[in-house]
């Protein structure tokens, strides 16, 4: 296994599949987990950490033995809690715009990555941090995570995708709502609205993060079972063909058919399938 790259601001770490787990569906392997690593910040985002989770991800896209990537906050007590203010205050307002057309590449590259993409939240997520996790293709949330846009509350408006993510994933009543009073909602609301995949009830203390870590896993290991090159169409037939019109994105979906059908595990999926294997 080559040497993985020391990072400041994340933790990036690798989990092969064994040669003897290739044909278990639960074996756990193949996974890319990115941590963001500023936990007395409350994991914040700056321009190193962003740096640094832009050649994280592009390397876990790269890497072939990667199939499902992993995104979370160091400690418990967030995922990340938005951009680093500090910074911001320092830009002009040209800096700002080009800061924002920036980071909002590094997050729609995540959104464009072929392998799914797991956010794992373990606290407050907010401002660039929702940014960030809507992104994310799934969104596995702790009881005590709370999420939200609270950028009004300092003048200023989200710059990382917030405006147009939060309404495609909410409705827009709601996403106008958390965007213009810069309120939090708990997990059991955002699971009701769509925004999490799924909420893990706190246990006895100390557990909630071993709660948390299994139902990723759990999910993790559902998406590794499948076909690779299968959830990679999926992914960009959903995401491209929810910017069309009906009829287009019907189109754009009997190509990506055709092209999943394609495939040599298409041809074994259904030929098992056939005899019943």
């Amino acid at each position: 296994m080559p040497k993985l790259p020391k990072y400041e601001n994340l933790l990036y770490a690798k989990h092969e599949r064994a040669a003897d787990e290739a044909a278990d569906e639960a074996a756990d392997g193949g996974v890319a987990t990115v941590t963001l690593n500023r936990p007395k910040s409350l994991n914040a985002l700056n321009t190193a950490l962003l740096t640094e989770l832009q050649e994280a991800l592009r390397d876990a896209e790269a890497d072939t033995e990667v199939r499902a990537v992993v995104v979370t906050g160091a400690g418990e007590k967030a995922f990340c809690a938005g951009a680093d203010v500090g910074e911001l205050l320092e830009k002009s307002p040209a800096e700002a715009r080009e800061w924002s057309s920036w980071v909002q590449g590094i997050i729609s590259g995540v959104e464009k990555m072929k392998k799914p993409v797991v956010a794992k939240i373990n606290g407050f997520c907010l401002g660039g941090g929702l940014e960030l996790a809507m992104a994310c293709d799934f969104r596995v949330a702790s009881e005590r995570a709370s999420f939200g846009q609270p950028e009004v509350n300092l003048a200023i408006i989200p710059g990382g995708g917030g405006t147009q993510r939060l309404p495609r994933l909410v409705g827009k009543t709601k996403a106008l709502e958390m965007l213009t009073t810069g309120e939090q909602i708990g997990a059991e609301q955002a699971l009701r609205l769509g925004l999490v995949s799924r909420v893990v009830p706190v246990g006895e203390e100390g557990e909630e993060e071993s709660g948390l870590d299994a139902a990723v896993s759990e999910l993790v290991k559902k998406l590794l079972s499948k076909s690779p090159a299968a959830l990679g169409i999926i992914k960009r037939a959903v995401n491209r063909g929810l910017e069309m019109d009906l009829e287009r994105a019907l189109e754009f979906e009997a190509e990506c058919f055709g092209q999943a059908l394609s495939s040599e595990e298409a041809r074994r999926g259904l030929k098992a399938f056939l005899n019943k294997r």
